[in-house]
């Protein structure tokens, strides 16, 4: 058996958004396929001004969000600021973040430890203008 596995995280990792109903934005976690058990990747793709339909937080994993291609703003707990290609925003674990497409949409690669839903908070309509 190989050291290593190889997806393709837009064609062999499912799009977890759309079992959920949520047009215009694609999140593929790809944790499961990658056979890791204690890191995460997702990959998310946001439509021009598509936002997160929910807020959430972990009791203790960071995050790293990574704009790969567009623009995006994210709102982490009072503060929200804006991204563009190539930035890389640290979120801590215990901080309510949620995340916004650009004007042209966006690419963002996600990254941080294995979180359990018994250790997410998750909050519907969270950033609401």
């Amino acid at each position: 058996m190989a050291d290593y596995t190889k997806v393709n995280l837009d064609r062999d990792v499912e799009n977890s958004a759309a079992s959920f109903g949520i047009e215009g934005l694609e999140v593929h976690f790809a944790r499961a396929p990658l056979g890791m058990e204690r890191h995460g990747v997702t990959l998310f793709r946001f439509g021009p001004g598509q936002r997160t339909p929910f807020g959430h937080k972990h009791v203790d994993q960071e995050e790293v969000y990574t704009v790969i291609s567009g623009s995006a703003r994210i709102k982490v707990e009072d503060e929200v600021v804006e991204l563009e290609q190539w930035d890389a925003v640290h979120v801590l674990g215990d901080a309510m973040r949620c995340i916004e497409g650009g004007p042209d949409g966006a690419e963002i690669l996600a990254s941080g430890a294995a979180a359990g839903r018994e250790t997410s908070t998750i909050v519907q309509g969270w950033w609401s203008d």
